[in-house]
C-alpha cells in the first residue's frame, strides 16, 4: 500500500509530507507498480518488510555511533575523504560546506578491512559489521531495480541490478553524523537562534539508487516540483530509497532524480547510513529500448559512469548533472 498525504507537524509550522511506503511482502506484480509509481511520482518512497535482519542494522549503527563518539584529534587520525575516509563540514570538491562530518567507505571488502584499522579500536568488528550491512542493502537495492525493470514492463529485468552486482561495481557507503547546534539567545550581543542551518546542501545523488537509513531525528527534505522543499518525517522502522541521476537516465527521464538535503537542529544529533548503488566505472549506461519510443525520443547521450562521475564532481553540489548530457533537439532520435 502507498500513502501519499500531507500531515501537519505543528512544531514546525510547515507541511511534512508523508512519502510513499511501499510493503515488499505484497503481491509482486502490485508492489512494483506501487514503486514504480512513487519513483515516478516524488522519485523517493520507503519500504517496510524489506529483510535487512534488524540485528546487522544495529550492528552497524553502533559501529558508527562509536566512531563519530570519539574525540576530534582522534578522528582526524583516519585519511581525509580523497574520496574515501572522514570528513567535517567539506562535503564537495568544489568548496561545497555544511554541518556535518561523516566516513565514506568503498564496498569493496579489502579496502573496507584496511581502513577499518585507523577507525576503530576493534577493527575486525567494524569491518565485519559493515560487510554485513553492505551486503544486505545490496541485495535490498537489487530486489528493487528487479521489481523497477518488471513495473516498467522490461523484459531483462536485470538490466539495472547486474551493474552493482558486478564485481567492479562503484558503490560506495556513507555515514552522516549532524551534531546538534547549540541554541542561541536573540539579545543583542549574539547572533539568532537558527533552526535552519544546512547540514549537507541541496543535491540529487549521480549514483543508481540510494538506499538510506536515519535516526528518529527530523532534518532531511525533498523538493518537490509543485511544492517547493517540504520535510520528510523520520521513520527508522522503514528504509529510505531515492532515485539517483543514472537511474532518471537510464529510464529516459519517466524516474525522477529527487533534489534533497538536511538541515540541523538544536536538540539532538543526526545520523544516518547511505548506500549509493553506483555501476562499474567503464559501463556504459544501459536504455532499455521500450524506454524510447517515436513520442519519448531519447533525451541523453550515451556516456559510462566514469564519463559521468568525473563531469559532476567538476560541479558544485547543487549544479546540474544531467544537463550536461541532454540531447540537442535536433539530436534526439527514436
Amino acid at each position: 500500500m502507498v500513502v501519499a498525504s500531507p500531515t501537519k507537524i505543528h512544531s514546525e509550522e510547515v507541511l511534512a509530507i508523508e512519502l510513499p511506503t511501499v510493503d515488499l511482502s505484497g503481491d509482486r506484480s502490485m508492489v512494483s507498480n506501487l514503486i514504480v509509481k512513487a519513483c515516478e511520482e516524488y522519485g523517493f518512497f520507503k519500504v517496510k518488510n524489506h529483510g535487512v535482519p534488524h540485528d546487522i542494522i544495529a550492528k552497524m549503527e553502533k559501529e558508527s555511533l562509536n566512531f563519530f563518539a570519539k574525540p576530534f584529534d582522534e578522528k582526524q587520525k583516519v585519511e581525509l575523504a580523497k574520496p574515501f575516509g572522514y570528513g567535517c563540514k567539506n562535503i564537495g570538491f568544489n568548496g561545497d560546506i555544511g554541518e556535518v562530518e561523516y566516513l565514506l567507505l568503498s564496498t569493496n571488502p579489502l579496502s573496507i578491512a584496511e581502513r577499518s584499522k585507523t577507525i576503530s579500536n576493534d577493527p575486525a568488528k567494524f569491518s565485519s559489521a559493515v560487510g554485513a550491512y553492505m551486503e544486505a542493502v545490496r541485495e535490498l537495492a537489487c530486489e528493487l531495480l528487479d521489481l523497477m525493470a518488471e513495473g516498467l514492463r522490461v523484459p531483462d529485468r536485470s538490466v539495472f541490478s547486474r551493474l552493482i552486482r558486478d564485481v567492479d561495481s562503484d558503490s560506495l557507503i556513507r555515514l552522516n553524523h549532524y551534531p546538534p547546534l547549540p541554541l542561541l539567545s536573540k539579545d543583542k550581543d549574539s547572533s539568532p537562534c537558527n533552526q535552519n542551518k544546512v547540514g549537507f546542501g541541496e543535491h540529487s545523488d549521480p549514483q543508481i539508487l540510494t538506499i538510506l537509513r536515519s535516526n528518529d531525528v527530523g532534518g532531511l527534505q525533498i523538493f518537490l516540483n509543485d511544492g517547493g522543499w517540504v520535510p520528510v518525517k523520520p521513520d527508522p522502522a522503514t528504509f529510505w530509497v531515492n532515485v539517483g541521476d543514472l537511474l532518471q537516465a537510464m529510464t529516459n527521464g519517466r524516474f525522477v532524480s529527487v533534489r534533497h538535503k538536511a538541515l540541523t537542529n538544536s536538540y539532538k544529533s543526526r545520523m544516518s547510513m547511505a548506500y549509493f548503488a553506483g555501476p562499474p566505472p567503464n559501463a556504459r549506461i544501459p536504455v532499455p529500448p521500450e524506454m524510447i519510443t517515436p513520442t519519448k525520443p531519447a533525451l541523453y547521450k550515451p556516456f559510462t559512469w566514469a564519463e559521468f562521475k568525473k563531469a559532476a564532481y567538476a560541479l558544485r553540489l547543487g549544479d546540474s548533472r544531467l544537463g550536461l548530457f541532454r540531447m540537442e533537439g535536433d539530436e534526439q532520435v527514436a
